[in-house]
């Protein structure tokens, strides 16, 4: 049952105090850990659209290669280009964070210290990667 009275004391001594219902984004302060879930699950979602797209190249190539031709274009230009290589860095980012989740799955690495650390190698280190594929990819392509 609704009690009006003490509601209105609860709101009372909330504003009295000044005090936010709860923490908004102009005084939170952000964490390495707290930002890389985000760019995780968001990271997520590219590549789940990723590998549909990655799939009906696959099924072009197997229709015939006049089809593959228009995929061939958009591949060969400056825009596929920068597609490529920025899916190349949203795997590496995903596998990396994933590898980091697997560790803390096994009850490692939950240490601030440890925590902030893994974060910052799993995005430098998706970074290396897409370079080093990008690289690899120039030297056989």
């Amino acid at each position: 049952m609704f009690d009006e009275k003490n509601a209105t004391l609860v709101y009372k001594s909330i504003m009295e105090n000044n005090n936010p219902l709860s923490p908004h984004l102009q005084i939170y302060k952000w964490h390495i850990s707290s930002l890389l879930s985000i760019a995780h699950r968001i990271v997520g979602v590219v590549n789940f659209f990723a590998i549909v797209l990655i799939c009906i190249w696959a099924m072009l190539l197997f229709i015939g290669e006049s089809n593959y031709s228009i995929i061939k274009t958009i591949l060969n230009s400056s825009f596929g280009k920068f597609l490529a290589i920025s899916l190349c860095w949203t795997f590496s980012f995903h596998i990396l964070n994933e590898l980091r989740h697997l560790m803390w799955d096994a009850g490692y690495g939950f240490d601030l210290k440890v925590a902030k650390f893994t974060g910052i190698l799993a995005l430098i280190g998706s970074f290396v990667l897409t370079i080093m594929f990008y690289i690899l990819g120039r030297s056989f392509f």
